[in-house]
C-alpha cells in the first residue's frame, strides 16, 4: 500500500497532510476501491518512518470525510469515494448514454485529483503512473499493459 505513498519531510506541506491528500487521490482515482484494506497505523508509519500519531491524524481526517472507515476485526477500510465523483441519482441529465456522471463533473473530478497531487508534492509521473494503473484495473488489464 505504501507504493505511491511517499512523505517528503522537507516540504511545507505537513505529513499528515501529504498522507491524506494522497490516500484520497488514490480513492477519486479509483487505485483503492470500495473495501480495500488500508495498513495499519503503526505499519504504514514505519514504512514511512514517521510517528504512528501522524498517520492516525491522516485517517482520522479521512475518516471524518467519509473516505475511510476503521472496522473491529476488519481494520481500516475505503467505503467510498468523495461525493463528486458519484453521480446524484435524481439528477437530470437525459444525455444518450445515461451512464452518469457529465464531462464536467469527470473534469473537476481530474482537477481535484492534480490540486491534491500537486499540494502532496507529488511529481507529475507518479500521479500519471497512478492514473495509468486505475485505468488498467478498470479494463481488467494486469499492470504495465496497456
Amino acid at each position: 500500500m505504501t507504493v505511491g505513498i511517499s512523505v517528503d519531510l522537507g516540504s511545507p506541506t505537513p505529513p499528515y497532510e501529504q498522507i491524506r491528500l494522497q490516500v484520497s487521490a488514490l480513492i477519486a482515482a479509483g487505485g483503492l476501491t470500495p473495501g480495500t484494506r488500508l495498513p495499519a497505523v503503526r505499519s504504514l508509519a514505519a514504512d514511512l518512518g514517521l510517528a504512528a500519531g501522524t498517520v492516525a491524524r491522516a485517517y482520522k481526517e479521512l475518516e471524518q470525510s467519509g473516505l475511510i472507515e476503521t472496522r473491529r476485526r476488519n481494520g481500516t477500510v475505503v467505503v467510498g469515494p468523495p461525493a463528486y465523483s458519484a453521480p446524484d441519482a435524481g439528477a437530470t441529465g437525459s444525455g444518450a448514454s445515461g451512464s452518469g456522471a457529465s464531462a464536467a463533473e469527470v473534469g473537476a473530478a481530474v482537477e481535484h485529483v492534480i490540486q491534491a497531487a500537486a499540494k502532496a508534492g507529488l511529481p507529475d509521473e507518479e500521479l500519471l503512473a497512478l492514473l495509468r494503473v486505475a485505468l488498467q484495473k478498470r479494463r481488467g488489464l494486469p499492470p504495465g499493459v496497456d
